[in-house]
């Protein structure tokens, strides 16, 4: 990101910020929320479609999966996880804040506190992200906390039903304490370990707690959990807010020159958001469904945040990319915006500067032309 807008950093006003292949299972989310009126566009007859993608491309085979997974080199994540940075949590200041603060718990899971209400987003503690415990992408980061040293939280928001974002013994664990938000069609898998605190939102619908009001947005994604559910559940990212402060939460996402716009039109600026960096290659694969770092500059900007952080990453072997290519290649993309904008500054101020220098020349001229005018006239009247 720009160095004035910086997407990966490790402390900000609000405190210290710490630091696939899905399987498949048989089992799919059936219920759902019954939509009366007009139907949205995203809105299928079997589920849910993203608006800004040919539908040919929402659906991947068994066969291209397969291809992703075992048709390239994909590189050893555990010997890599040294290289991705961990901050120890001081538990004293997450269960009493001294103030506004957001600490990254790894993956998509950031813990939000502001004023007395703490948000979680994608809360996922397992060491695995799969229908099974013994197979699956195994975390090769440990969480800086774990589930049972949370403080007391409010609210949590879900993106999607993806195993390494709705993590079933994560929602148990934290339990009917918490408000749950889920985009439309997932409540049921929150029923299925005993969690009944849970709103159903569409996009752009929004449900306020307290003084806050949180907002389900538009992002380009897919859902499936099992062999026969994909795009049956939405996916979503969220709007928090409240006087004097709006957070985003893009969720999981590929890119699109709409939604994010439209977020940004929608809600102006935002004081944070977490943006995904991670899980893009193989780009033929992966790219209309996940960003890489240089969109989510582009995301960063589209939505007008002053302070972005970096989520999706560093966690668990669900792509094909180094472990610690990600915040290499946010890094070189934060420095090209930021020179891309100080050209286009100077650029700017160049052109104001050259028009401002012909509009003296225009006004110098019209002046001397006037100062020159009723002399010629004295002197016709000599004659």
């Amino acid at each position: 990101m720009p160095s004035s807008r910086p997407i990966l950093t490790t402390h900000s006003r609000f405190g210290p910020v710490v630091g696939g292949l899905l399987l498949l299972s048989l089992v799919a989310c059936t219920g759902r929320r019954v939509v009366t009126g007009n139907v949205p566009a995203h809105h299928t007859d079997e589920g849910f479609r993203n608006l800004h993608l040919p539908m040919e491309e929402q659906k991947k085979s068994l066969w291209s999966v397969m291809k992703m997974r075992f048709g390239g080199d994909w590189p050893d994540h555990e010997k890599k996880a040294a290289s991705i940075p961990a901050v120890p949590v001081d538990l004293n200041r997450i269960h009493d804040p001294p103030g506004p603060q957001a600490t990254w718990l790894g993956h998509s899971t950031f813990l939000i506190q502001v004023d007395g209400l703490t948000i979680l987003t994608d809360p996922v503690f397992s060491d695995r992200v799969s229908p099974v415990s013994w197979a699956g992408p195994l975390r090769y980061t440990t969480p800086v906390i774990q589930a049972d040293e949370l403080p007391p939280i409010d609210v949590v928001v879900v993106s999607h039903n993806h195993y390494d974002h709705l993590d079933l013994p994560s929602i148990e664990a934290i339990g009917n304490q918490a408000l749950w938000l889920v985009p439309l069609r997932n409540r049921e898998l929150l029923e299925s370990v005993g969690v009944t605190n849970v709103v159903e939102l569409d996009w752009w619908e929004a449900h306020t707690v307290e003084d806050w009001t949180f907002t389900a947005t538009p992002v380009q994604h897919w859902s499936a959990r099992g062999l026969y559910d994909r795009l049956d559940a939405l996916w979503s990212g969220w709007v928090g807010e409240r006087k004097g402060f709006r957070f985003y939460f893009a969720g999981d996402t590929g890119y699109n020159a709409h939604d994010f716009k439209a977020t940004g039109a929608k809600f102006g600026a935002f004081d944070l958001a977490l943006i995904p960096i991670g899980a893009y290659e193989p780009a033929w694969f992966m790219k209309t469904m996940h960003i890489n770092p240089e969109e989510a500059v582009r995301i960063h900007q589209e939505v007008g945040s002053r302070l972005s952080l970096a989520i999706h990453w560093g966690t668990f072997p669900l792509t094909a990319e180094s472990p610690d290519e990600p915040p290499l290649r946010l890094k070189k993309a934060a420095e090209d915006a930021a020179a891309a904008k100080q050209a286009s500054e100077e650029q700017a101020a160049a052109v104001a500067k050259k028009a401002a220098e012909e509009q003296e020349a225009v006004v110098a001229a019209a002046a001397a032309a006037a100062a020159a005018a009723p002399s010629a006239t004295r002197a016709k009247r000599n004659c």
